[in-house]
């Protein structure tokens, strides 16, 4: 998959929550259109990460954007974490094969490998779960390693998170509109759910 940048990426700005892992939505949303002098009536499309990353945190943005498209039928996009990655790693200057790393938790990342170049970025392989081990046989000569956190384990690795801006700059080259229903987090583990055991009942003492 190729990604290429709007004409006029001048047009794009963002909004940066700096305050912590919990974050209030809809005043960031407020915020950005007062600033951007746009009411919610004239927005068309919504664009929202779907990861892999902070599970509770995409939940929220897929809730949000389900709930606008109910109240306004707008068009909704949805892109993932390694294309944001991917794309801000080329607005950075990166080129050549380029991993993107992801803590997937339980000793396990999130992999995929890209070729990054002076105009666009190129998908190599797509998104995988990787051991430690794994990663680590990937960054071998002149190939690149870039993620949020990576430096905690491979320390020649560069720090790249996924921006909003550059979200707006995917979005504004796609047409793949989804139906807010449908949308899901990445997320390329099973979901398992583990049984509570029954309470235990504490004998009164006579």
């Amino acid at each position: 998959m190729e990604a290429n940048p709007p004409a006029n990426p001048a047009t794009l700005s963002e909004i940066v929550e700096v305050e912590g892992r919990i974050t209030n939505a809809l005043p960031l949303v407020e915020q950005s259109l007062r600033e951007a002098g746009v009411e919610r009536e004239q927005i068309d499309c919504l664009a929202i990460g779907i990861g892999p990353g902070s599970y509770a945190g995409i939940r929220s943005a897929i809730a949000l954007a389900q709930g606008w498209q109910l109240a306004r039928e707008i068009k909704l996009l949805a892109i993932s974490s390694v294309e944001c990655i991917a794309e801000q790693a080329r607005l950075l200057g990166l080129r050549g094969r380029t991993h993107i790393v992801i803590d997937a938790q339980r000793n396990e990342f999130y992999v995929a490998t890209y070729e990054v170049a002076e105009t666009r970025v190129q998908n190599l392989s797509p998104l995988a779960l990787a051991t430690l081990a794994e990663v680590q046989a990937c960054s071998v000569g002149s190939e690149s390693i870039v993620g949020p956190e990576v430096k905690q384990w491979f320390p020649l690795g560069q720090i790249v998170f996924p921006r909003a801006g550059v979200l707006g700059r995917l979005a504004a080259c796609r047409s793949d509109f989804v139906c807010g229903e449908k949308i899901e987090p990445i997320y390329l583990r099973e979901t398992s759910f583990v049984k509570a055991p029954t309470p235990r009942v504490i004998p009164e003492i006579g």
